[in-house]
C-alpha cells in the first residue's frame, strides 16, 4: 500500500517547481524519490521526478510535464504518495498514519481485570475480553500532540448513548490525544490501539 510522505505547498519560480512539506518532518527519503503519485480529492496521477533539492528547511521538487507556474499552482495541496519501501523509516514508538487508520480503539477496564494504566500482555489479552469503543479514521495535528480521530461504536456497552451518539442519533466522532497519558499499547499486527481512560471520550 502506498503511504503519504508529503504535501505540495505552492509553486516556486518560473519552471514549474513546487515546494514540498514532509509529512514526517524528514526529507531525505523524499529527495531520493524518482516517481510519486499525487492525490487531490478523488483524482490521482503518477509523476516522474525530474529534480529534488533541499534549500535550508525547504524542499523544492520538479515533476515531468509540469513546466510553468500555472501548472504548478494546480498541484497545490496535493498529497505525495509512494510505496512503503520508499517512505520514511520508522523509529521505535512511531507508526504510519495509514496503519493507525485501520485500527480499533480498545479499552481494557476494571471489569476485565485490568487497571486503566496497564498495557495488557499477550497472555492477559487472550484471557480477558476487550471492549472496542470505536475505530480510528484519521490522525490529525493537534497542539501538544497529534489527535486520533475516532468514530465511536454504536454497540459499545461501556459507553452511554449520550456519549456514543450525536443529536441526530448517529455515531459521534471524537478526538483522543495521541500520547502516553491517553493511549497505551499500539498493536499494528492485531489492528488495535489501547485507550487508557473512557472519560476522554465525553
Amino acid at each position: 500500500m502506498d503511504l503519504i510522505v508529503g504535501f505540495v505547498r505552492g509553486s516556486h519560480g518560473l519552471t514549474g517547481e513546487v515546494r514540498i512539506e514532509s509529512a514526517s518532518g524528514r526529507y531525505e527519503h523524499i529527495v531520493a524519490l524518482k516517481e510519486v503519485t499525487l492525490v487531490q480529492k478523488e483524482n490521482s496521477a503518477k509523476y516522474a521526478v525530474e529534480n529534488a533539492r533541499l534549500a535550508g528547511n525547504v524542499l523544492y521538487m520538479k515533476f515531468a510535464g509540469v513546466d510553468s507556474p500555472e501548472a504548478a499552482k494546480k498541484l497545490n495541496g496535493a498529497a505525495l504518495r509512494t510505496s512503503r519501501e520508499n517512505a520514511c523509516p520508522l523509529d521505535e514508538g512511531e507508526w504510519y498514519v495509514e496503519d493507525l487508520k485501520k485500527c480499533s480503539l480498545v479499552y481494557f477496564g476494571e471489569e476485565n481485570g485490568l487497571g486503566n494504566d496497564v498495557a495488557p500482555t499477550d497472555e492477559v489479552r487472550q484471557a480477558n475480553s476487550r471492549t472496542v469503543v470505536g475505530s480510528i479514521t484519521d490522525v490529525l495535528e493537534g497542539g501538544a500532540s497529534e489527535l486520533l480521530e475516532v468514530l465511536l461504536s454504536e454497540d459499545c456497552d461501556v459507553l452511554s448513548e449520550e456519549v456514543k451518539l450525536n443529536a441526530n442519533k448517529k455515531p459521534r466522532t471524537v478526538y483522543v490525544p495521541f500520547n502516553e497519558t491517553h493511549v497505551g499499547k499500539v498493536d499494528i499486527p492485531n489492528k488495535s490501539v489501547q485507550l487508557m481512560h473512557l472519560w476522554i471520550l465525553e
